[in-house]
C-alpha cells in the first residue's frame, strides 16, 4: 500500500499543477520498472478516487491543519490518505501506518509525527468535520464553483443528478460487432466466460464489473469494443448506407470510425491532428478487420488535406470541454477554466465552417460532443443555423435525444454528449 500511496500522491500533484492525468500515470509508471501489476493498479485507482473528491477531501484537510503546508507531496499524501479514510475499503490502522512509512521515505524529521497526528485527529474528529462543510457547495459536489454554478443556470433541474453522476465509477460498456454477434448471444458468451453483464440494446451490453480486455471473448478477433452507450449513438444517428462517401473528422481513438464501418460498408475517410493518436486509429481498425484511408490535418483547414471530392456523411467528433465525460476522465473538474468554454466554442465554429463545404448537397453531417455547457452545443449550433441558409437541423433518432433537443444527460447507463444533424439542402 505503502507504494501505491506514494505514486498516487505524486500524480495527484501533478494533476494539479496543470497536467493530464493519463500522461502523468504513464510516465510514472514507466520510471517505477519494479512495481507489481497490484501497486499499479492500486495507484491508479487511489489517483482517480482522490481527485474525483479532491475539493471535499481538501477542505477536510484544511481543518485539521494548523498552518498551510508547504511541502506539496506531504500535502497530497495526505489527501490520498484521506480519500482511503472515507472512500476505500482498506482499514483504518493500515492506512494510517503505511502513510507514516511513505512519509518516513522523505527523511523529513517532521513528516511522520504531522501525518500520523493528522490522520487520528481525523477519524476521532470526523462527524464534527463532515457538519462543518455540509452546507460547502463545492465540497459537497466536489466541483469548482463555476462549473456548479454554470449546470444550475443551465440545467435548473437536473443540475444535481448531473453532478452526482460525474462522480460515480463510469460502467464497462462493451459495442458488440455486428458482422460476428448481436448483443443477446455475446451475452451468452460472457456468461459462459463467468462474467455477468445485461443488454442495453442490440449492440450494446453493459458489464457488472469492469474487467481487462484479454477476459472478453473475442475481444483480440474484434467481435467486441470497450465503448460508452452515448458514444455509440453516434454511429447510429449518423444514417449511413453502403457505398456512401464518409468522412470521420477528429477521428481518434477511432471508436466511432470503427462502429461506422461496422453498420454499413462505406469508403470512410478517418482524419485527425496528431499522427500519433492515428496509429492508433489504425491498431483499432486492424483489430476489428477494418479498412479506412487515414489523413493528418486540420478539421478547420481542409484546403490542406481535402482531395476536393465531397462527402455524402461527415461525423464532426469536436473537441470540447469533455464536460459530459467527468466520471471517465475526473483531472476535467480541476484542468478546465470556465474562460475554456469560449474558446473551445470557437474552435467548434471554425471547424464547423470548414467542413461544411466539404459535405455533398443533400448531405449530412453529425455534430457530436462529450460536453454539457450549452454553449459548445445547441447554442453552437443555432449560430451556425443562421449564418449557414442552406443548413437544416434534423431530428435525432433517439428518444432520450429528441426529448432533450439532442443532449444525452451523463447517467447510470452512459456518458454525456450532445449531438446535431445537420442536412445540406
Amino acid at each position: 500500500m505503502q507504494v501505491s500511496q506514494q505514486l498516487a500522491a505524486q500524480a495527484v500533484g501533478q494533476v494539479l499543477d496543470g497536467r493530464n492525468l493519463s500522461v502523468v500515470l504513464e510516465t510514472l509508471f514507466q520510471h517505477q520498472r519494479d512495481i507489481t501489476p497490484q501497486q499499479r493498479a492500486a495507484s491508479q485507482d487511489l489517483t482517480y478516487g482522490t481527485l474525483r473528491f479532491y475539493a471535499r477531501l481538501e477542505a477536510l484537510l484544511q481543518q485539521l491543519l494548523q498552518k498551510p503546508l508547504s511541502d506539496a507531496f506531504i500535502h497530497h499524501l495526505l489527501l490520498v490518505s484521506l480519500y482511503q479514510l472515507v472512500y476505500d475499503r482498506a482499514g483504518a490502522h493500515t492506512v494510517v501506518n503505511q502513510a507514516v512509512l511513505a512519509a518516513a521515505k522523505t527523511r523529513k524529521t517532521w513528516a511522520k509525527g504531522l501525518v500520523n497526528a493528522v490522520l487520528r485527529n481525523f477519524l476521532r474528529q470526523r462527524a464534527m468535520l463532515e457538519r462543518r462543510i455540509a452546507d460547502d457547495e463545492v465540497a459537497q459536489y466536489s466541483y469548482p464553483q463555476w462549473w456548479i454554478n454554470k449546470l444550475r443556470q443551465q440545467y435548473p433541474v437536473h443540475w444535481q443528478s448531473m453532478l452526482e453522476a460525474g462522480n460515480q465509477h463510469p460502467p464497462m460498456t462493451l459495442r458488440v460487432n455486428r458482422h460476428h454477434d448481436d448483443a443477446a448471444s455475446y451475452l451468452e458468451r460472457l456468461r459462459a466466460a463467468g462474467l455477468n453483464a445485461r443488454a442495453l440494446d442490440e449492440q450494446a451490453v453493459m458489464l457488472e464489473s469492469a474487467v481487462p480486455v484479454t477476459r472478453l471473448p473475442g475481444f483480440e478477433a474484434g467481435h467486441a469494443s470497450v465503448q460508452d452507450w452515448g458514444a455509440q449513438f453516434a454511429a447510429m444517428e449518423l444514417d449511413v448506407a453502403h457505398g456512401m462517401r464518409v468522412l470521420d473528422a477528429c477521428c481518434a481513438p477511432g471508436g466511432k470510425t470503427g462502429h461506422v464501418l461496422e453498420l454499413a460498408d462505406v469508403r470512410m475517410t478517418a482524419m485527425d491532428n496528431d499522427a500519433r493518436r492515428l496509429l492508433r486509429v489504425q491498431q483499432n481498425l486492424e483489430r476489428l478487420g477494418l479498412s479506412a484511408s487515414l489523413v493528418q490535418g486540420d478539421a478547420a483547414n481542409p484546403d490542406a488535406w481535402w482531395d476536393g471530392m465531397p462527402y455524402d456523411r461527415i461525423l464532426a467528433d469536436v473537441p470540447c470541454s469533455a464536460s459530459g465525460i467527468v466520471r471517465r476522465h475526473v483531472d476535467i473538474k480541476w484542468l478546465r477554466r470556465e474562460q475554456d468554454i469560449a474558446a473551445f466554442a470557437e474552435q467548434q465554429r471554425l471547424i464547423l465552417q470548414g467542413l461544411w463545404r466539404l459535405l455533398a448537397k443533400g448531405g449530412k453531417l453529425l455534430y457530436v460532443t462529450c460536453s454539457v455547457f450549452h454553449e459548445e452545443n445547441q447554442q453552437q449550433i443555432a449560430r451556425f443555423l443562421q449564418t449557414q441558409p442552406d443548413a437544416r437541423q434534423m431530428p435525432c433518432k433517439h428518444g432520450t435525444l429528441q426529448s432533450n433537443q439532442g443532449q444525452l444527460l451523463p447517467g447510470t447507463e452512459h456518458d454525456g454528449f450532445f449531438y446535431a444533424l445537420l442536412q445540406k439542402v
